[in-house]
């Protein structure tokens, strides 16, 4: 080996001894990093450093979570401090004793051994349970499993649930909680961290019960919620591009896919907006029997926090609603004045609401010339913040909950299962700007009008003067409205003469 190429191993071998990502392309030479995969690492490293003691990592399946969590984590953990205790949990025991030998596996390799002075104990090497020859410890545990006499520095949970089914039973979620609350979570050592890194299964799964333990005043968590797919732009595209992940979201129920690849889960019912309200359609009334109208609910900014909301409803001559399209991002107010222009221009509505305020006043001016230049008309009605949202939202909540009106919606939609996610959630769910949007479209349609019946063919003028038995007559069929009134004019002459 050259010089050259000895400092660069040298520089490398330094990084990997700093860094969790060098240190996994180091002893993993076929490993591929991408950006979120430096996310993930970045707050482990956090953990190791001491700077924070609970972490919640909520990441996708086949996203590799577990690569970076449950195997190269323990072994550079233990590398940095090797005479610390690392308990490891899984979904069953098999899979915890899996990565405790992936783990294993790397401390023993040449890489590793090139980098830290960390060492097996001979007397101690099981797979799932082995010594580092400076006193420390790794033990894989699956959930229930048996803890006692043992403790952790850091405690790593990787996926709680085997399945799917497990996370929808209450019975499996509440021996999960008990079993975190009553066994794991006491096994901590002095100042230990606590790690959950998974997919949300269910709104009442760990994370979300530790999430709703934290807004009760309990432990503080740091939360990275990584979904697959934001605004259309893939999380992972190497491995998972958008359109594989588009045909994973229409193969898979809209409650599982907001779970488990986009980390909102939503109740299977919902309590202030009801499941069976959102009728499915394939394909919306004709355009000319129903009366179209929008909504917007604003939000100024472009990365994190609200989001803002264009959608567009029609009305049928029945009084079913139809929601025809959404809009929805977090994004700088140019970019969503031309989404309302181009869904303006797209469906020509005659009226949309808007929420009256301080972001209405003041991008008021700029829509209007924005929409001017590009023929985007339409009335913009502004009603006045009342009340909470929950009040604002009873009267498109009436609609829908009437058996006779509903909201039909396109479930094929790539923004159904967000929508369906946030209207079951409401009003505890993290968000609330497309329940926002429909509130002002139920108070737009409590002043407009329902959509027109399709015309039916224009019976001929009766020009005999004579009505066929069960004839209605006509406003314009004048011999007819003699007839009609003529009793009235008999009247009329008898009482002058």
């Amino acid at each position: 080996m050259n010089a050259e190429r000895a400092v660069t191993e040298l520089l490398r071998r330094t990084e990997a001894t700093e860094s969790l990502i060098a240190f996994t392309e180091y002893t993993f030479d076929r490993y591929r990093t991408a950006p979120h995969h430096r996310q993930i690492a970045e707050q482990l490293e956090r953990v190791e450093r001491g700077e924070i003691d609970r972490l919640m990592l909520l990441v996708p399946p086949r996203h590799g979570k577990s690569e970076l969590a449950s195997i190269r984590f323990p072994a550079f953990y233990l590398g940095r401090q090797p005479h610390k205790q690392f308990l490891s949990v899984s979904a069953t025991s098999e899979l915890a004793s899996d990565f405790g030998r992936s783990a294993r596996n790397v401390i023993s390799s040449p890489e590793y051994r090139a980098l830290f002075d960390t060492e097996l104990a001979e007397d101690s090497q099981a797979r799932g349970k082995w010594h580092t020859s400076k006193g420390g410890i790794y033990y894989a545990v699956g959930i229930d499993g048996q803890v006692m006499g043992r403790g952790g520095d850091v405690i790593l949970i990787d996926d709680p649930f085997a399945t799917m089914k497990d996370a929808q039973s209450e019975l499996v979620r509440k021996n999960v909680w008990d079993w975190y609350t009553g066994t794991v979570y006491n096994r901590q050592q002095p100042g230990g961290a606590i790690i959950v890194i998974n997919h949300r299964m269910h709104e009442d799964d760990l994370s979300g019960r530790l999430l709703a333990q934290q807004a009760a005043g309990g432990d503080r968590w740091e939360v990275v919620e990584l979904p697959a797919l934001v605004d259309g732009e893939a999380l992972w595209p190497e491995a998972y591009p958008a359109h594989i992940l588009e045909r994973i979201r229409v193969n898979t129920q809209p409650r599982f896919w907001s779970a488990l690849y986009m980390q909102q889960p939503s109740p299977e019912e919902g309590d202030y907006f009801k499941a069976e309200w959102m009728k499915p359609y394939d394909r919306p009334p004709a355009r000319d029997t129903i009366v179209v109208y929008g909504a917007s609910d604003y939000a100024v900014t472009a990365d994190g926090g609200d989001y803002t909301v264009h959608l567009v409803v029609g009305l049928d001559p029945e009084g079913r609603m139809y929601l025809l399209d959404l809009w929805r991002e977090q994004a700088s107010s140019d970019v969503w004045v031309e989404a309302f222009c181009d869904l303006v221009r797209q469906w020509k509505p005659v009226g949309w609401a808007v929420e009256q305020g301080q972001i209405n006043a003041g991008i008021g001016p700029y829509l209007d010339r924005t929409a001017n230049e590009r023929k985007a008309y339409v009335y913009r009605q502004a009603f006045p913040v009342r009340a909470d949202k929950a009040v604002r939202a009873q009267s498109i909540r009436g609609r829908m909950a009437h058996p006779a009106c509903g909201l039909y919606v396109p479930t094929k939609a790539t923004w159904f299962p967000e929508l369906r996610s946030e209207l079951l959630s409401f009003p505890a769910g993290k968000h609330d700007d497309q329940v926002d949007a429909l509130g002002l479209v139920g108070q737009l349609l409590d002043v407009m009008a329902v959509g027109n019946r399709p015309k039916g063919p224009v019976p001929p003028d009766n020009a005999t003067g004579y009505r066929p038995v069960g004839h209605v007559a006509r406003l314009d069929d004048w011999k007819a409205a003699i007839w009609l009134i003529a009793p009235f004019l008999m009247q009329v002459i008898n009482v002058v003469c």
